[in-house]
């Protein structure tokens, strides 16, 4: 139901509308690639945040979340649904999720002429025969001309206003499912990447072990979701979802979407798995380079460092027939900082719900040049939570509690010892990689750090972790000084939150 009990009233409603159909409506907008792939110029080229409300006069929100009053709401939403009485609208059904109680119906309406939005979203989720009341809408009007998103939670509706991005509509309905499943069903949603590693343990017994992967913009989280770790034979991977999940109180991670949303910028040969299904005919794409000849340029970011991509999941290799993964097993924050933080330790309960609680990364010159190298933190690297920041890391720590078989890790996929001219050494791609199937092989000598109390890996198959030490690169006053400033930073940013478990702020 929308808010106020509106209906949506248009001159002509397109409805049932497959997913050449609605590439056919958005040919006005397209330039075709050489793969003959649809690709989108947009005005407004990445999420805006700062513009995004909860309009729940009753519900208490986290203290990073904005809102506005429902009678404010109320004016803006009258003037839109009279401005679409005159309008031709798409409308797009589709169902989030493959097995309940993890299975939406959600509908997008959007004003035709940018049927583009929903040409791309239609491939992001699954087939719905549209029939029944959906549990999310999203009213999408791209050229109205004040940005701002509305999203109410209790109905389930969000109204994208002013911008033609396409990550707001993926987004909307995902932020709805990851309040509703977190309300109904007692879990939560999280921004994270799965897998399944099928490895040999040091009897020769093959094991499967549930991955998932949390992770900021820029930190690594999509090529360790898809990376196959030199798995060959009886061991491998298995890709389940690169984006969002729900996970219930037994630590059972229900998928959501049928498409990867990948972000395209120095995507090449070199990333296999991804160039191959973004190279592919079913792909579509928003704000790359692409020339009169349909070549296209994936390093060139003149339009934008935030060009993006929709690819089918079933063309990217490593995936099944299957979204969920039974297990966490492993759980993975994944951040990338570039002094004091080694390339993985060892996280109990409570200190796990902490890094969950500061989702801590450094920003890079792709995000914000001018604060490069300086701490970037989001509760669950989540910026979709609806409610109490700490209601989510509470329930968190219970979650992990209730599970011991499930194990958390800090991955840092940057540097360590940087200082001055020297950039650190860097954590290569392939010392990750190998660090993940170690945790799933086992063969990890671990000791106490007297920092932090985590457990830091001194031995790791087949990596030389000596060099990889921070303190070795620091006079001990040097350490010291930034082992307080990041301990200082990190009980400022737990502080803020009202009502979080005192030993989850008390661990850091």
């Amino acid at each position: 139901m929308l808010p106020g009990n509106r209906v949506i009233h248009a001159r002509n409603i397109l409805k049932g509308l497959e997913g050449q159909e609605l590439r056919e409506l958005a040919r006005h907008h397209e330039k075709t690639t050489i793969y003959g792939s649809p690709t989108y110029l947009t005005k407004i080229t990445s999420r805006s945040a700062q513009n995004t409300y909860i309009v729940a006069d009753e519900l208490p929100l986290g203290v990073r979340q904005k809102s506005l009053p429902a009678k404010e709401a109320d004016k803006i939403l009258d003037a839109v649904h009279d401005y679409l009485k005159d309008k031709e609208l798409v409308q797009v059904d589709r169902r989030m999720g493959e097995v309940s109680p993890a299975t939406y119906h959600c509908r997008l309406y959007v004003t035709k002429e940018y049927a583009r939005l929903a040409h791309m979203w239609h491939y992001m989720l699954f087939p719905h025969d549209g029939e029944g009341d959906p549990d999310f809408v999203s009213v999408y009007v791209p050229e109205w001309p004040e940005l701002i998103i509305l999203a109410y939670p209790e109905e389930g509706v969000t109204y994208i206003l002013g911008t033609d991005y396409f990550g707001e509509a993926k987004k909307s309905f995902l932020r709805q499912a990851m309040y509703r499943f977190k309300v109904d069903e007692g879990g939560l949603g999280f921004h994270a990447g799965s897998k399944i590693l099928r490895v040999k343990d040091d009897k020769g017994q093959l094991n499967e072990l549930g991955f998932i992967m949390f992770g900021m913009s820029g930190t690594g989280k999509t090529t360790l979701t898809i990376h196959d770790h030199g798995l060959t034979g009886e061991e491998g991977i298995v890709i389940r979802q690169d984006d969002v999940l729900l996970m219930d109180e037994k630590g059972h991670c229900y998928g959501t979407e049928d498409g990867f949303f990948i972000k395209t910028e120095g995507l090449d040969e070199s990333q296999r798995v991804l160039y191959d299904a973004a190279t592919g005919p079913r792909a579509s794409f928003e704000n790359i380079m692409v020339h009169e000849d349909g070549t296209v340029d994936f390093d060139n970011v003149e339009l934008t460092s935030n060009g993006r991509g929709v690819i089918p999941r079933r063309d990217v290799e490593g995936t099944d027939d299957t979204i969920d993964l039974p297990k966490a097993h492993r759980v993975i924050f994944i951040t990338r900082r570039d002094d004091i933080i080694p390339p993985v330790v060892k996280l109990d309960p409570v200190q796990a719900a902490a890094f969950f609680m500061l989702g801590e990364t450094i920003e890079t010159s792709a995000g914000d040049p001018t604060k490069a190298g300086q701490s970037k933190r989001e509760v669950g690297t989540n910026p979709f939570i609806i409610g109490p920041e700490a209601e989510e890391g509470n329930r968190f720590l219970a979650i992990l509690r209730a599970n011991p078989d499930m194990e958390c890790f800090l991955l840092n996929t940057g540097s360590v010892g940087a200082k001055g001219d020297f950039a650190g050494e860097k954590i290569t791609i392939s010392v990750t990689t190998d660090i993940m199937k170690a945790l799933a092989k086992g063969g990890i000598t671990w000791a106490k750090d007297p920092d932090w109390g985590y457990q830091v890996a001194l031995e790791v198959p087949g990596v030389d972790m000596k060099k990889y030490t921070p303190s070795r690169y620091y006079t001990p006053e040097e350490y010291r000084e930034l082992v307080e400033k990041l301990r200082q930073e990190r009980r400022q940013w737990l502080a803020q939150f009202p009502g979080l478990d005192p030993e989850i702020v008390n661990v850091v």
